[in-house]
């Protein structure tokens, strides 16, 4: 009998992990390099769910008022590619290294970090 249940707890447990959804990105890093004062301060992360179930995207929150983070709200199935669309105000002169959290359903990465940095100068 203990046979038996051991068998279908590890099937139980197989079939979870055959309907995980999971997030990968192109790049975790986006450089923006050195960036004129007042220029386009807006990059994309593209990512994809190559898991097997539908992917949440549940929050992304970048870690300062000088970014801002737009993110598809609704689910993406399995295979589906999305975007995250960041800005940086450009208009503060100096280096610049910041993070954005995205939090999501996947199982192995629910949580990730997303990094954008570069330099904002006077003049190209």
């Amino acid at each position: 009998m203990k046979k038996f249940l051991y068998t279908i707890l590890f099937a139980g447990a197989g079939m979870l992990a055959l309907t995980a959804q999971e997030i990968t990105f192109n790049s975790e890093v986006m450089e923006y390099g050195d960036v004129a004062k007042g220029a386009d301060g807006n990059k994309t992360f593209t990512f994809k769910n190559t898991g097997d179930a539908p992917l949440i995207l549940k929050l992304v929150k970048p870690a300062c008022g000088c970014t801002v983070a737009d993110y598809p709200k609704e689910p993406l199935a399995p295979g589906e590619s999305g975007t995250i669309k960041v800005g940086y105000n450009t208009n503060t002169v100096g280096a610049f290294n910041k993070t954005i959290e995205v939090h999501s359903n996947a199982v192995q990465n629910g949580r990730k970090i997303l990094r954008i940095k570069g330099r904002v100068i006077e003049q190209l």
